[in-house]
């Protein structure tokens, strides 16, 4: 005989008081470890941190949190998306530079790109001309520093790799 009801399953989102799963995303009420309150974390499904940390609202008795419930959770997941979307933005920021140089034969794009390797980064300077073609590309140290000057200096150079 099968216990189950046709409404349960073992995969079956959690959607409990202080536990709510559902699209890849948990949220879990907690005590809060600062004061008397409470506080929810929001994790991303395969990650051990979270991705979201915030105060939670108590409930009517001004002891328990309040319950979980689909709105703050779909709003806890917007949240949370849009934090990790603005921690990769200013990854990618951080990574990915640009500048733009004029020459005798036209505009030039130096970019930047670092390779955050933990044990050897680097990083690849490059130039690309107004069709989009790569014309040149160097390795450069990982804390070069592009600017409009230092890629004119570059540029002037017959893009010889620029010294430490």
């Amino acid at each position: 005989m099968n216990d189950e009801t046709p409404d349960q399953h073992e995969d079956a989102p959690v959607q409990e008081a202080r536990v709510w799963q559902d699209n890849g995303w948990t949220a879990r009420v907690i005590k809060n470890e600062d004061d008397d309150g409470w506080a929810v974390a929001m994790y991303k499904e395969g990650e051990s941190e979270p991705a979201l940390v915030g105060p939670w609202t108590m409930g009517r008795d001004k002891k328990n949190p309040k319950p979980l419930d689909v709105n703050a959770f779909n709003t806890l997941v917007k949240t949370a998306y849009e934090v990790l979307r603005r921690h990769e933005q200013q990854l990618h920021a951080q990574l990915h530079k640009s500048t733009v140089v004029w020459t005798e034969d036209g505009e030039l794009k130096i970019t930047l790109d670092i390779v955050p390797d933990e044990e050897h980064p680097y990083a690849l300077l490059a130039a690309i001309d107004e069709m989009g073609e790569q014309v040149a590309q160097v390795r450069v140290d990982a804390g070069f520093k592009l600017s409009p000057a230092s890629a004119q200096t570059w540029v002037e150079n017959d893009f010889k790799a620029p010294r430490r």
